[in-house]
Parts: structure tokens; C-alpha cells; sequence
């Protein structure tokens, strides 16, 4: 019997989105249902074990299996469903898992960059996480033939830096900070990602709004950017 997926999810967790590109780039129905981690459920504790989204439950027959942890449900998918993700070559996959892990690390350097509590660790971030993507660069000036990572194949590795740039695109509503500069590859790279619709599509209309709420609430040098942003604005206008 064909097991039925639901993706345990949160309106702006990148892991999450994750899990969806891939589940949507291999044509698989599932069900998505969101909760909130600042008010977790009584259900949702007692099936995630560390307490984090994504998770995937799955049902098949009258039996159900909850998997936890990003990593582990990209790749249950590509064991488990058709259109592999990853490379068949050994080698290539291994390069394809490392370079997942690297995006992993930069969600952590976003984090620590939009949580910077003064201006010169704001800075410091900054530069750490343009650093970060200056190596993603150098790979692909290395090895890219095409729009993706692995040249003219969407991979997982796409899957994961589709929602990374997508912080982007409301970091540059609020200021040019430079992190992408002299990037012309990853640049190509992110518009790519933004046309796929499967990127597009694996958050809600609704999350540059949810984005830019939770970054002025952090109470972070960012979210001074922001609050200072909004009583300027108006006075822009009317100049």
C-alpha cells in the first residue's frame, strides 16, 4: 500500500522547505500542516523528539512512523520515491551531502547574522557569511555548466539553497549589506531558484510578511535597522 506523508511544518523554517522542494520535485502528494513552535501542541511533543520541525509522518497500512530531522527525510524520500535527487555516482553524491552540510552551516551564519546584538558583530556576521558564500562561489566557478549546482540537474543541493537565497530577497529590502557582491555565479544561481516552482511554492503568499515581522521582533542591530526604517519612511514620503 502507498504510504500517506504529512510534512509536520512552520511557516518559516528553511528545513522545512527543504523537505517540500524535494517532496514537490519528485511529484509526491503529501499534506502539510503547520504548527506553532512558540506554543507547541500536546500531539506535536510527544512525536518530535527534539522538539524541531520538519517532520514526516508516515502512514501506511494502519501503522504510522514519525521521521525527524531534515537530512534523514531527504534522504528516506530519495530511498523510497522516484526521481532521484542526488547523483548515482558515489563520489558525486558524497560532494552533493558535503555541500548540503556547508548550507546548513550558513542557515547558522544567517542566524547569527540577523541576531547580532550590536553594530560591530552585526559587521563581523556580515563578513563571516559573505566568507561563507564566497566558497560556495569558488565551487561553482569550478564545476557549474548550467542553472544548478550540478550544472543542467536540479539536486538536493538546490533544494536546500533555494530557501537560503530566499532570506535575501527581504535582507535586500532592508539594506544593502554586501553579503552577495561579486558573486555574478550565485547570483545567476539564486534567480534561477526563484523562478522554480517548486522553490516558490514551498512557502506560503504570506512569508515575506511572517519574515520581516519575526526579524523586527528579534530585538537584534537588525531590528533597529528595521524600526528606524519604518519611522523614515514616512517622512521620506512627504519630503
Amino acid at each position: 500500500m502507498t504510504a500517506r506523508l504529512t510534512l509536520v511544518s512552520h511557516h518559516l523554517c528553511p528545513y522545512v522547505q527543504r523537505a517540500a522542494i524535494a517532496l514537490a520535485e519528485k511529484g509526491v502528494p503529501f499534506e502539510r500542516v503547520n504548527v506553532d513552535l512558540a506554543n507547541k501542541p500536546d500531539w506535536f511533543k510527544a512525536i518530535s523528539p527534539l522538539g524541531k520541525v520538519p517532520l514526516l509522518r508516515v502512514r501506511r497500512d494502519d501503522a504510522e512512523e514519525v521521521i525527524f530531522e531534515s537530512a534523514v527525510i531527504l534522504e528516506f524520500l530519495e530511498d523510497t520515491e522516484a526521481n532521484p535527487l542526488h547523483p548515482a555516482d558515489p563520489l558525486m553524491r558524497a560532494r552533493h551531502r558535503a555541500w548540503i552540510e556547508f548550507g546548513s552551516a550558513i542557515l547558522n551564519a544567517i542566524g547569527r547574522f540577523y541576531s547580532a546584538g550590536d553594530e560591530a558583530a552585526f559587521a563581523n556576521e556580515s563578513k563571516a557569511l559573505s566568507q561563507m558564500f564566497a566558497r560556495v562561489e569558488a565551487e561553482l566557478s569550478a564545476r557549474q555548466s548550467g542553472p544548478w549546482f550540478d550544472g543542467d540537474r536540479f539536486s538536493l543541493v538546490d533544494a536546500v539553497y533555494g530557501p537560503i537565497f530566499r532570506y535575501f530577497d527581504t535582507f535586500d529590502r532592508i539594506g544593502d549589506f554586501g553579503v552577495l557582491d561579486g558573486k555574478p555565479l550565485l547570483q545567476t544561481w539564486r534567480e534561477a531558484l526563484s523562478k522554480r516552482q517548486s522553490v516558490r511554492e514551498a512557502v506560503g503568499a504570506d512569508y515575506p510578511r511572517r519574515l520581516h515581522a519575526f526579524l523586527r521582533a528579534k530585538g537584534s542591530y537588525l531590528s533597529e535597522i528595521i524600526r528606524l526604517q519604518a519611522i523614515e519612511t514616512p517622512q521620506a514620503r512627504s519630503a
